[in-house]
């Protein structure tokens, strides 16, 4: 539909605009309206810090009151259980490292030193688990010379 010379690819039928408004962007067709309300919230959110900070406090006051839901969603959704574990193995394969870890996680250049460390179990597939276990880990190592020169007289 093209309102004030912008096609808007949300809206499908004959434009349902107003003669008294010219500069109309948006019919009242729900589907134009609920579009209408989606880009002024996603323009509101990045504007307005105060609507920002509200709607991250709603969203955790429901999160605390529907602590379950992602479970619960999840066993009544079978299909998209599977679609999304069929799709994060087949990011694992396309990962070009073989191991999925932290982002900051690389191999030391020197010894691991001595010191309280979280320990964390990555499975086969490479997905690292989200159970942490704090273990100390004590270096022992002996500063023997391998070879003593002995001075011939």
């Amino acid at each position: 539909m093209i309102l004030a010379g912008r096609l808007r690819s949300h809206m499908q039928l004959a434009p349902h605009t107003c003669p008294q408004v010219p500069q109309q962007a948006y019919c009242s067709a729900s589907s134009c309206q609920r579009e209408r309300r989606r880009q002024w919230q996603r323009l509101k959110l990045q504007t307005d810090s105060d609507y920002q900070d509200n709607q991250a406090r709603a969203q955790q006051t429901w999160s605390q009151r529907n602590p379950d839901y992602s479970r619960k969603y999840r066993e009544s959704h079978l299909k998209y259980v599977k679609r999304n574990r069929a799709l994060q193995h087949e990011r694992n394969a396309k990962a070009m490292v073989v191991q999925i870890a932290k982002m900051d996680a690389s191999t030391p250049v020197i010894p691991l030193p001595s010191g309280v460390y979280h320990l964390r179990l990555v499975t086969d597939s490479g997905i690292a688990k989200m159970d942490v276990w704090t273990v100390e880990i004590t270096v022992h190592s002996c500063e023997c010379k391998s070879h003593v020169d002995i001075a011939k007289r």
